[in-house]
């Protein structure tokens, strides 16, 4: 596939001009090796296969890995120049006070070999006490979470040119709502689970009216565990897959694109980082939305801390 091809969505509040983010990006997590050169090979691959938008975060140790790849493949000749990626990280929790956020963007920076970012996200809506990083977090270690403070400390990065654009992950509308009273700079994203079984059609539609884009992490559902997969084994999406002659993952990341969301699937797999690309010359018939809409939802998710923290999320669906 061509890299003109894949579609763009245009972030606001951004500090350099128009920021183009590709809406298939490719998910970061390192795989169960844990091994940096595994994730590197991989993430190599996605260059290759003409993906351009990454997604990493310093909890999931693969900032390294990502930063490795991305200088293998300018060697290469895979990319012209790193302005031909768009490169999201994250703020952990432990790291979420105002007076860590940019040391803690610095590091990012360090381990990723960049000069900046092009997003820069809020990981989690909660702090945590400073120190190692851990996931999960333990419960009695979560602390008062300054939002003002570290957003003011996110615009600042962006000010200093070390992120292109800020956004937030796993904010609820109320969450929302309370940064958009305050900021000085909007966010340009948040990035939430979204997937077939939870289809976060009221924060979508939020989103949307304060002009915020959604990235669905989890867009497949896959690798989060606890039990069957409601999303990619649900007879609904076979049967739809067998229809168009698609794959449940291709039908998965379809509907999403139809949202008008965009979304990192993770896969390292060359055949299935191939299919997640092939999905912007077909469509969903109404009768397809109509079915997937009725797919039962249940969020998979229950967010960083161990045991769950029960007003982490406070939306319907």
């Amino acid at each position: 596939m061509a890299v003109s091809e894949i579609p763009c969505v245009v972030l606001g509040s951004s500090s350099s001009g128009e920021v183009r983010m590709p809406v298939i990006g490719m998910g970061c997590a390192p795989e169960l090796t844990g091994k940096v050169a595994d994730t590197k090979e991989a993430l190599v691959e996605a260059i290759r296969q003409c993906y351009r938008h990454f997604d990493t975060a310093s909890v999931y140790g693969s900032e390294a890995a990502l930063g490795e790849a991305i200088k293998e493949a300018l060697k290469l000749g895979l990319v012209p120049s790193r302005q031909h990626l768009f490169v999201t990280s994250k703020l952990w929790c432990n790291q979420n006070h105002p007076h860590l956020v940019l040391p803690a963007l610095q590091n990012s920076l360090r381990n990723l070999q960049l000069e900046y970012l092009d997003l820069y996200l809020v990981h989690f809506p909660i702090s945590a006490k400073p120190g190692k990083l851990a996931f999960p977090i333990e419960a009695a270690d979560v602390v008062h979470f300054d939002l003002k403070g570290v957003w003011a400390a996110m615009e600042d990065c962006q000010r200093l040119g070390l992120t292109r654009a800020i956004g937030v992950s796993n904010f609820s509308i109320k969450k929302l709502d309370e940064l958009l009273s305050f900021a000085t700079i909007p966010p340009a994203v948040n990035q939430v689970e979204m997937n077939l079984a939870w289809q976060q059609k009221k924060l979508v539609d939020y989103c949307k009216s304060k002009g915020i884009v959604i990235t669905a992490f989890s867009p497949l559902r896959q690798g989060v565990g606890r039990g069957s997969n409601e999303a990619m084994e649900s007879d609904v999406v076979k049967e739809i897959a067998e229809a168009r002659g698609k794959s449940s993952a291709q039908v998965c990341l379809r509907w999403l694109y139809e949202q008008g969301v965009t979304f990192v699937p993770k896969s390292y797999n060359k055949e299935r980082m191939k299919q997640n690309l092939q999905i912007f010359d077909w469509s969903l018939t109404e009768d397809d939305h109509k079915k997937i809409s009725e797919i039962k939802q249940q969020r998979l998710i229950d967010g960083p801390t161990k045991p769950p923290l029960p007003d982490l999320y406070d939306d319907e669906i």
